[in-house]
C-alpha cells in the first residue's frame, strides 16, 4: 500500500520468532486515517498476536505492567463494563504514548491489510493547525481520487460528524465504518473558499509499496513506500536484475515503516549477511541479521526525510553504519521502540512497549532519528543523483 494508505504489520504466530519483529510505522494520522480500516490508535499498526513491533513511549523507559493491565480489564468485565475501554484507560494513564488496544474486528481488518489490500476510500489524512484534518495523499484509482479529492483539501466532517478536535481513533473509526466494500461514507470537504459534501463508497483496494524504474542515465530508482509483505523481496529482485555497475537510488522518503523481516530482506539486497539491528525485549538482547549473498559493490545512495520511520529507519541505519550507502536528505522521524501484543480476557489485544532497537553501531533511534550523511532539502533527489554519479553509479 502506498505510504499513508494502509496498515502494515506482520501476521504473528510466535513470540519474536527469529527476526519476525514488527515496528510502528505510523504514529501519525497521515497513515491512520488513510484507509478507513486501520486500528484506532495513533500508532497505526498493531495486529494482535505474539510478535512485537516498534513505536513506544518517550525514550525514558516507560513501560506498562501487562499483568496489571489484564487484571484491570478482567475487573471491569466482572463489573459488567467494557474490558477494552478499561484497558484503553489503563494504557492512556501509563505514559506509553504508542500503546494501543484493538478489538477482534479491528484485528481482523488489520490482518486483511497484511497482504497489501484494504477496504477504504483511498485517502490519507494528517493533522493540521488547531486540530484540523487535511488530506495528505490520494491513492490513484481509489474512490477519493475518482471523486476529485486532492491533497491539501480539508476534511471537515465524516457522515455529518465534525472531525476537528477528534482523537485519531475517532477519525479513523468514522472513515472505516463497518469495513464493508460498497458502503457509503459522506465527507464534508473544504478547498479554499469552496465547501461541499462528497459521498464515497468504500472499496477493496490493492496497494503496491515498491516501484522500480530505470532512469535515463541507467540508474535504478527503487521507491519503497512501506515494508509490507513481499516488499523486501521486490527490492532484492530488482537489484539482482539490474545491469552490472548500475547505481541504485533507494528512495525511503515518506516510508512509514512496516515489517522488520521485510526491511531485513531489503538489507540483504546490499549486504553480504551480518547485523541489521539489535533490540531488547524486557531486558533480553536480540538481533536482526541480513541474509548472505547481497550485492556489496553496486553504488548506492539512500534518500531519507522526516517521514522515514521505523522499519525504514532500521534499514537506513544498517546501510549507513556499515558503510554500504551514502544517505542524503533530512533527519528521519525517530521511532524505534518495540511493542509486544497481549491478549486480554475479552479477546481484545493490547500492544505495549517492552524495549527499543539500535543500529549496528549501537545508536538509538527512538526519539532521535538518523542524521543523513549529506543534508538536502527540496533538491534532495538532485543532490543524491550527483553523489551517485560520483560513486560511479551514473553516466
Amino acid at each position: 500500500m502506498p505510504a499513508g494508505t494502509a496498515p502494515f504489520c506482520i501476521r504473528p504466530r510466535g513470540v519474536l520468532r527469529g527476526a519476525v519483529l514488527t515496528l510502528v510505522f505510523a504514529g501519525v494520522l497521515a497513515t491512520a486515517a488513510a484507509t478507513g480500516s486501520l486500528p484506532r490508535q495513533e500508532s497505526a499498526d498493531g495486529p494482535a498476536g505474539a510478535s512485537a513491533r516498534a513505536g513506544g513511549p518517550d525514550p525514558d523507559g516507560t513501560t506498562v505492567d501487562r499483568a496489571a493491565l489484564s487484571r484491570a480489564a478482567a475487573a471491569a468485565m466482572a463489573d459488567g463494563k467494557s474490558g477494552k475501554k478499561a484497558a484503553e484507560e489503563f494504557v492512556s494513564r501509563s505514559g506509553d504514548r504508542w500503546g494501543a488496544v484493538y478489538d477482534k474486528k479491528e484485528y481482523a481488518e488489520f490482518e486483511e491489510a497484511l497482504d497489501g489490500a484494504y477496504t477504504g476510500v483511498g485517502l490519507s489524512a494528517g493533522r493540521a493547525a488547531a486540530g484540523r484534518v487535511r488530506v495528505t495523499r490520494v491513492q490513484t484509482g481509489g474512490p477519493a481520487e475518482r471523486a476529485g479529492l486532492r491533497a491539501g483539501d480539508r476534511l471537515v466532517a465524516v457522515d455529518g460528524r465534525p472531525v476537528d478536535g477528534l482523537s485519531v481513533s475517532e477519525v479513523v473509526a468514522l472513515l472505516r465504518g463497518d469495513g464493508v466494500p460498497g458502503t457509503a461514507v459522506a465527507l464534508r470537504v473544504e478547498r479554499g473558499r469552496a465547501a461541499w459534501t462528497q459521498t464515497l463508497r468504500r472499496a477493496r483496494l490493492a496497494t503496491d509499496p515498491v516501484t522500480v524504474r530505470r532512469l535515463d542515465d541507467g540508474t535504478l530508482l527503487i521507491k519503497v513506500a512501506a515494508f509490507t509483505k513481499g516488499a523486501g523481496a521486490r527490492v532484492r529482485d530488482a537489484v539482482r536484475a539490474a545491469p552490472a555497475g548500475a547505481g541504485v537510488l533507494l528512495d525511503l522518503r515518506g516510508n512509514a515503516g512496516g515489517l522488520v523481516a521485510e526491511a531485513a530482506v531489503a538489507a540483504s539486497a546490499f549486504l553480504d549477511g551480518g547485523l541489521v539491528a539489535t533490540y531488547d525485549v524486557e531486558g533480553e538482547q536480540r538481533a536482526v541479521y541480513a541474509e548472505g549473498g547481497g550485492d556489496t559493490g553496486r553504488p548506492l545512495v539512500a534518500l531519507i526525510d522526516g517521514g522515514t520511520m521505523s522499519a525504514a529507519e532500521l534499514l537506513t541505519g544498517a546501510l549507513q553504519d556499515r558503510g554500504r550507502a551514502v544517505t542524503v536528505g533530512s533527519r528521519t522521524f525517530g521511532k524505534g521502540s518495540v511493542q509486544m501484543p497481549s491478549t486480554l480476557p475479552d479477546g481484545s489485544v493490547a500492544e505495549l512497549t517492552v524495549g527499543h532497537y539500535r543500529t549496528p553501531a549501537g545508536h538509538a533511534v527512538d526519539g532521535r532519528g538518523i542524521t543523513p550523511d549529506l543534508t538536502a532539502g527540496k533538491r534532495a533527489e538532485e543532490r543524491a543523483m550527483t553523489v551517485l554519479s560520483g560513486l560511479g553509479g551514473g553516466s
